[in-house]
C-alpha cells in the first residue's frame, strides 16, 4: 500500500457489524430522512451500515444501488472513484489517496478517536468530479469501534465559487479594459485610433473565449455537449492557438514557440473542442512560467492518432501532480482550477482521447493529450 492499511475485514465480521446495527429501526428511519449521506465504518474502513441519501449519491453512478450492493465496500469503491481499483487494496491504498480529505478524516479519527471535518474531491469513472463535505465521529457499540461517517454533496457550490470568481474577477477585469480603450478611442488622437481598435478586438475575443469556454464545461458536465467531427491539421491548429495566446495578458514577459521537429499530420475531431483542449494546456504553462522563460508546443504522429505536447520549464510538486486533475483544485487559489481538469474532461470523455503529464526538476512539466486518427458521429 501507498497510504492507508489495505487490510479488510472477513466476511462473517461484516455480517455480524450489519446486524448490529439493522436492530435498530428507529435510527435507521432518522437517518433515511435526513439529507446527506450517512454510514458507519468498522476498523478497516468498510461500510456496515448506511441511509438512503448515500444510495441515492452513489446512483448516480450506478443503477439502483441496493445496500447489499454496498455493505463491506470502502466510500470511494461505492461511489466508483477512479482511483478506487488500482491496486489490490483498493480505496485508500494508492499514492492519490494521501490527498484525499474522506480517508485522512476517517484516519484521524481512529488514531485520536476524535472528531474531525475535510473536503474530498472525488472523480468518479465516467468523468463526473464530485465535492464532498465530511464529517467523522468515533462510536463504539457493544465495545467494538467504529467511525460515523457523513458527507454533503458541496459540488454545486464549489462550481458557483468558481464561475463567480471567472465573472466577478476575470471576466469584470476584461470588460474594464474593453470600455477603458473604448473611452480611449473615443477621446484619443486620430493616430491611435487603428492601434486602440485592434486592443479592443483582442480584448472582445478574449472576453468571448472564456464565455464559451465555460458553456462548453458546463454542457460537458451535464451531458449536453455537441461533438462536431471534421477535418483537422495538427500544424495549422497549434499556430491557431499560439496566436490565440501570444498576446495574452498570461503570456506577458514569456514566449510561445512551437518545436521544429513538430510534425504535421491531419485527423478527425471536433476543432472547437480540440483548441479548448491545447489552449488550457497553454494557458497553464504560461501562467507556471517565470519570465523570459519559454513554453513549447509539438505535435507528432503516433500509431492511430495525434499526440500533442506543451512544455514548460517549471516542475510540479508532488502534491500537485497528486490532484492536478481534480475538479476543484488549484494553486491559484479562490475557487478557480478549471484548466486541467476541463482538459481531461473534454479529451477523454467526448474526444475518446487521453491526456497525461511528466514532471520533474530536470525537464519541467510536459502535458501530453493524444487524440484518435477517426471520431466518428457514432461516437459522442
Amino acid at each position: 500500500t501507498q497510504f492507508a492499511d489495505p487490510e479488510r475485514a472477513p466476511y462473517g465480521a461484516i455480517v455480524n457489524d450489519r446486524l448490529r446495527f439493522a436492530q435498530f429501526d428507529m435510527a435507521r428511519t432518522w437517518l433515511d430522512a435526513v439529507p446527506n449521506a450517512f454510514m458507519v465504518l468498522n476498523q478497516q474502513r468498510q461500510i456496515v451500515f448506511a441511509n438512503q441519501a448515500l444510495l441515492e449519491l452513489i446512483g448516480e453512478s450506478a443503477a439502483s444501488p441496493h445496500i447489499e450492493d454496498i455493505i463491506g465496500l470502502r466510500l470511494g469503491e461505492a461511489l466508483n472513484c477512479v482511483h478506487a481499483t488500482e491496486t489490490h487494496g483498493g480505496c485508500g491504498t494508492t499514492e492519490f489517496c494521501r490527498t484525499c480529505g474522506a480517508i485522512r478524516a476517517v484516519l484521524n479519527t481512529q488514531r485520536q478517536f476524535t472528531d474531525a471535518v475535510q473536503e474530498c474531491r472525488i472523480t468518479r469513472t465516467d468523468g463526473v468530479a464530485l465535492d464532498l463535505r465530511v464529517w467523522t465521529r468515533p462510536l463504539c457499540v457493544d465495545n467494538v469501534p467504529y467511525v460515523l461517517f457523513a458527507a454533503e454533496d458541496i459540488s454545486a457550490e464549489k462550481r458557483r465559487i468558481a464561475l463567480e470568481r471567472l465573472f466577478f474577477h476575470d471576466i469584470l477585469n476584461t470588460v474594464s479594459a474593453i470600455v477603458g480603450t473604448a473611452k480611449q478611442i473615443q477621446e484619443g488622437a486620430r493616430e491611435d485610433v487603428d492601434r486602440l481598435k485592434d486592443t479592443n478586438l483582442e480584448l472582445a475575443t478574449r472576453l468571448m473565449e472564456e464565455i464559451v469556454a465555460q458553456q462548453q464545461l458546463t454542457a460537458a458536465e451535464s451531458g449536453e455537449l455537441r461533438v462536431r467531427p471534421v477535418r483537422i491539421n495538427s500544424m495549422s491548429i497549434l499556430h491557431e492557438v499560439m496566436s490565440l495566446y501570444a498576446q495574452h495578458e498570461v503570456s506577458a514577459g514569456r514566449r510561445i514557440r512551437i518545436d521544429t521537429d513538430a510534425q504535421a499530420a491531419y485527423f478527425i475531431s471536433d476543432r472547437s473542442l480540440v483548441r479548448r483542449v491545447l489552449g488550457n494546456m497553454v494557458k497553464n504553462a504560461l501562467e507556471a512560467s517565470e519570465i523570459g522563460q519559454v513554453v513549447t508546443l509539438s505535435c507528432r504522429r503516433v500509431e492511430a492518432g495525434v499526440e500533442f505536447s506543451v512544455h514548460n520549464r517549471s516542475a510540479m510538486t508532488k502534491d500537485v501532480q497528486l490532484q492536478v486533475f481534480q475538479r476543484s483544485f488549484s494553486t491559484k487559489g479562490g475557487g478557480r482550477g478549471l484548466g486541467a481538469y476541463g482538459m481531461k474532461l473534454l479529451c477523454e470523455h467526448y474526444l475518446h482521447g487521453t491526456v497525461r503529464f511528466q514532471s520533474n526538476q530536470a525537464a519541467g512539466t510536459t502535458f501530453f493529450a493524444r487524440f484518435p486518427m477517426n471520431l466518428d458521429e457514432g461516437q459522442q
